[in-house]
């Protein structure tokens, strides 16, 4: 016989637990997104693919021991058709989507890259609808094209603009945005209800495996014949244990919310981050990230009042 449950959370008891997720997401994201730019772009190692493989790598391992070594948590029932027709989607949209957006740190200011990361809630709300996990709503699909129209302000008026960083970060942005969705879909409706440790036990490892191909055809051979580069493995050491940190937190969010609601905070997320950039890289257009930051903020606060009125009573 099971217990029964505790009493309904409060709406602001709802509100404050959403809210200490997204705090701990955003903490964590622009801590690695920071970390990421001055490894590819200021410490010399110049390889996205092997810090994505690197990464996944050691989130496969580290996943591995708590779920087989120690039993932290417990192994999935999920037949070796079921893992290939919904977990290796995944996992292929998460390595697209890595090597993309760490590729366009490259060519791409950070302050820039946060200007077009205001494009994934309309992605997300995009793709939501197209699976029947959203509602499209007249509002809501308003403030999706206010947010787009301001980044293309600030992309009209950037400084440093690259059409090749431009359509990796774009690209990413895509693949993110499905694959946010996809696992929203494999948590909550196919009934594998993953905790954080279990969703990077099964996703890293089709993600590393989808990212071993282009390392080993595209930046192996680089990095073979690059006799200038000296690896700090302590520092990638330190990079992987705070994108280990994010990949937990993105997950938990996801369960705890929704992929919508993770992505709308992104927009303020982005938006610190932009002015923060501004201080450690010295990335310009300081002023288009600020309006183009309100602008999102003022969208950010408007979907989430769509969203709690649009949402069925219990």
């Amino acid at each position: 016989m099971s217990k029964p449950d505790g009493p309904p959370l409060t709406a602001w008891q709802q509100a404050a637990k959403a809210y200490f997720y997204v705090t701990i997401w955003m903490a964590i994201s622009m801590s690695v997104i920071l970390f990421n730019k001055y490894i590819l772009a200021y410490s010399g190692f110049r390889y996205p693919i092997a810090l994505t493989l690197w990464h996944m790598v050691f989130c496969t391992s580290v996943s591995s021991f708590l779920v087989r070594g120690i039993g932290a948590t417990k192994r999935l029932h999920m037949p070796r058709k079921e893992y290939v027709n919904r977990v290796v989607p995944i996992g292929a949209l998460y390595a697209a989507s890595l090597w993309l957006s760490n590729s366009a740190y490259l060519h791409l200011s950070v302050s820039f890259i946060q200007m077009t990361k205001a494009l994934m809630p309309g992605l997300v709300y995009v793709v939501g609808v197209g699976l029947g996990m959203e509602k499209l709503t007249k509002l809501t699909s308003v403030n999706m094209v206010i947010i787009a129209v301001g980044v293309a302000i600030a992309a009209y008026g950037e400084i440093d603009f690259v059409w090749l960083g431009v359509v990796e970060q774009l690209s990413a942005l895509v693949f993110e945005a499905v694959r946010l969705m996809l696992v929203q879909v494999l948590i909550t409706r196919q009934g594998y209800a993953m905790n954080p440790i279990q969703s990077l036990y099964y996703v890293s490892p089709a993600c590393g495996v989808c990212l071993l191909l282009p390392f080993i055809f595209v930046e192996l051979p680089e990095i073979l014949a690059d006799t200038t580069l000296q690896i700090d493995y302590p520092m990638l050491l330190l990079n992987a244990l705070t994108a280990f940190a994010l990949n937990l937190a993105v997950f938990l969010l996801i369960g705890k919310t929704s992929a919508l609601t993770m992505n709308i905070a992104g927009v303020i997320k982005d938006w610190v981050l932009i002015f923060a950039s501004q201080h450690l890289f010295g990335n310009k257009g300081e002023h288009r990230g600020a309006a183009e930051g309100w602008e999102g903020g003022g969208s950010v606060m408007s979907a989430r009042f769509t969203k709690k009125r649009d949402a069925p009573n219990p």
